[in-house]
């Protein structure tokens, strides 16, 4: 995530931020530019000659982003038209949640588009195209999930008390809101950048088949556990389960290295050529990246805990999972992707 600072007076600013807490300016983010803009009287900027104003999901989903304006104002965002369903307005709590859940999904968006990566809704594409589902499993079953483009995730895991619960049940070191959109929206990308298509062989080399039986796997994980030594080979414990959940926990943390070193870059704590938008193809590409991220993850380990808090990034990258990750890299790099 890049360094922003307030065009009135300088004052430095996060991604989430709708007001400037220096002159009180209101603020909004615009996705094509990848910047934050000061708003006038009328909450309204003009960006490259196009006038633009608050997405329509300011009030209820603390939503900075700002849209062309048009006849059809308000209008939504390029993250928040991406939402099918959500609570009602009259469950204030699920509500919270939902405006939590919709920040972790705005960073998420904003890092694929810097990726380059193709996002397109129901609306372009019905059978494959991308949609959110964000309910509370306060009043009924929610199973955070994927299929068909459809990402289901359960608002209860905006809920600190409650995803530790589960990350200590499941014997998880790492559990977040934002961990959980990029692990959802990989399987969108299996779809995307490998289904049936000339990288199907490769991902079956290295994933195994998708069509296996998931049921059955599901089944077999979670009354036997992972295999001895997976550690050799996979991620997490939760990738050994299936192939097709192999390769969105390899996404995931492809998605968290490169943000991570995109920020890490923003305050000069890793190199200018680490950023998202930096041009690092192929394996020559990846090998920078990597190179640049096994120091950064120790120093910051070590940081947290010199202030007594778990490693930032509890994982190790074996080279089977190096090796998985680069196809992946090769995959989101291609001028085809």
């Amino acid at each position: 995530m890049r360094d922003f600072h307030c065009r009135k007076c300088g004052q430095q600013l996060i991604f989430e931020n709708s007001l400037c807490l220096n002159c009180e300016s209101q603020l909004g983010f615009h996705l094509p530019s990848r910047t934050i803009q000061v708003l006038d009287d009328n909450e309204t900027a003009t960006v490259d000659d196009v006038p633009v104003a608050r997405c329509a999901n300011a009030p209820v989903a603390a939503c900075n982003w700002l849209v062309a304006v048009g006849d059809d104002l308000p209008a939504l965002c390029e993250s928040c038209r991406l939402t099918r369903t959500r609570p009602e307005d009259s469950d204030t709590k699920a509500m919270e949640a939902f405006a939590e859940a919709e920040l972790a999904k705005r960073r998420v968006i904003v890092e694929l588009d810097e990726l380059g990566l193709p996002i397109f809704g129901k609306d372009q594409d019905p059978a494959v195209g991308l949609a959110f589902d964000l309910l509370s499993s306060a009043n009924e079953s929610v199973i955070t999930g994927h299929a068909d483009g459809v990402i289901t995730l359960d608002l209860a895991e905006g809920d600190d008390v409650h995803r530790e619960q589960l990350r200590v049940s499941m014997d998880e070191p790492y559990r977040t809101l934002i961990g959980h959109f990029r692990h959802e929206i990989g399987h969108f990308y299996q779809m995307v950048l490998v289904g049936d298509g000339p990288n199907r062989a490769r991902y079956e080399e290295l994933f195994g088949n998708p069509d296996d039986d998931y049921q059955a796997a599901l089944d077999r994980h979670y009354s036997e556990g992972p295999p001895a030594n997976w550690e050799d080979d996979y991620v997490s414990s939760y990738a050994t389960m299936h192939p097709a959940e192999d390769w969105a926990e390899t996404f995931a943390h492809y998605l968290h290295i490169r943000d991570t070193l995109d920020t890490a870059a923003a305050f000069a704590l890793a190199p200018a050529g680490a950023t998202l938008d930096a041009d690092l193809p192929g394996q020559v590409g990846f090998d920078r990246i990597i190179e640049w991220w096994l120091p950064l993850t120790w120093a910051l380990n070590q940081i947290n805990r010199s202030m007594g808090h778990q490693d930032l990034y509890p994982f190790v990258l074996p080279p089977k999972v190096l090796e998985k990750m680069e196809f992946l890299h090769e995959l989101i790099t291609s001028d085809e992707s």
